[in-house]
């Protein structure tokens, strides 16, 4: 019980410590390019059985309609057993269901890793019934995705 309380604890400190945007959008650094720093993220979110949807290449996209585009691209994956009872508790949270990552090469060259902060997402529906989720969430998010992003 105490491992547990001590790392939710530490989870909201680590989270509480991260600046999000007023947008609710925390940015990550990455060592790697789109690709990879998304090929990464998939292969850690599917061994953790967390369910990859999506991915698109924007820049591909917008490219084969003749506007040039940088580097960027999105992958969708959720966890029905996270996010399911945040849907129970407002059913709009689907629009931002299952989550995203967004991977982008910005004008200096330099790769980015974003994704909405689950903080900002329990405030955007109203969810006061679902802290511990949400906690656990953003612990999970920041772990993987700082993997993703690092050596």
């Amino acid at each position: 019980m105490f491992k547990k309380t001590l790392f939710i604890l530490l989870c909201t400190l680590f989270v509480s410590s991260v600046t999000a945007g007023e947008n609710g959008i925390l940015k990550k650094k990455s060592m790697h390019s789109v690709t990879v720093t998304l090929d990464r993220l998939e292969n850690i979110l599917t061994k953790k059985g967390i369910t990859v949807a999506l991915r698109w290449k924007h820049s591909d996209k917008a490219n084969g309609v003749g506007i040039p585009m940088r580097d960027t691209e999105i992958m969708i994956f959720g966890n029905p057993k996270m996010g399911s009872p945040l849907m129970l508790s407002n059913q709009e949270m689907g629009i931002d269901l299952p989550l995203k990552a967004l991977a982008y090469k910005d004008a200096d060259g330099q790769v980015w890793l974003v994704y909405n902060d689950p903080a900002y997402l329990k405030k955007r529906h109203g969810i006061a019934d679902k802290d511990k989720i949400f906690t656990k969430m953003a612990g999970v998010l920041n772990k993987l995705t700082s993997k993703a992003v690092g050596k």
